[in-house]
């Protein structure tokens, strides 16, 4: 892909992600009931502890990571915040966790994903405190996962790293909404037909607007990998952080 066409296409796509007012941002303050609140809460936390220790061990044998980490935080933080409005509780919304997961892996993001997420619902009252766990796991344990997941299947496939990259970042936006549509369904099942009519719906909601979002935020991925390959490539090598195309 050309300089002048990477250049272009982010245009584009900053033109498409300026946010507009919404009422509700990531599941919303109180909007689960108490159980689900904690029991999600309590399954982010192994993946929180592990990141922590995965931090420390990354930045104490490379130091010079620090930017890096806190560029992909910025990141996260900075397309997580931009939202598309709708009528489930939750907004749909990039995520900005593939990034950082591809770099630094997918506990790394599970802790910059619950700092982005704390920080927007304290700051900005995006999501909430009741519904940080909740919140956390979709976004910063299971988007990571799969998207790491998805990465190095494409990679060990031989596969071009920019489809790589879009993959697992396209892919890792999607099934973020797929669980917090598994998430409120398993919250709000519906009178007439349980838990699987009430995630056809919030499926078929987020589906509408969450599609082209994920193929947005790929190609937008894969325009910021670019950069950071371009102008630090033999850093990210050295650090091994970056793996080479075959």
């Amino acid at each position: 892909m050309s300089k002048r066409l990477q250049v272009c296409l982010g245009i584009m796509l900053m033109i498409f992600f300026i946010p507009f007012k919404a009422s509700a941002m990531h599941i919303m303050e109180g909007f689960l009931q108490p159980g689900w609140a904690i029991a999600w809460g309590a399954f982010t936390i192994p993946f929180v502890v592990l990141g922590l220790f995965k931090i420390n061990k990354t930045v104490k044998e490379n130091p010079r990571v620090k930017i890096l980490l806190a560029m992909a935080g910025a990141f996260a933080f900075v397309l997580s915040a931009l939202k598309l409005p709708s009528v489930t509780g939750s907004c749909s919304h990039p995520t900005g966790v593939g990034l950082g997961a591809i770099l630094f892996g997918p506990t790394t993001m599970s802790v910059l994903g619950l700092i982005v997420l704390l920080f927007q619902a304290i700051l900005l009252a995006h999501g909430g405190l009741t519904t940080l766990g909740a919140n956390t796991f979709s976004m910063a344990v299971v988007g990571p996962l799969v998207s790491f997941g998805v990465y190095k299947l494409v990679m060990k496939g031989k596969g071009p790293q920019w489809l790589a990259v879009f993959l697992a970042a396209a892919l890792g936006d999607l099934v973020t909404y797929m669980t917090t549509s598994v998430q409120l369904a398993l919250a709000f099942p519906a009178e007439v037909g349980g838990f699987a009519a009430s995630l056809a719906k919030f499926m078929g909601i987020f589906a509408v607007t969450q599609i082209p979002l994920a193929i947005s935020e790929g190609i937008l991925t894969v325009i910021i990998f670019n950069a950071i390959s371009a102008y630090a490539k033999d850093e990210l090598q050295d650090l091994n952080l970056l793996v080479k195309e075959a």
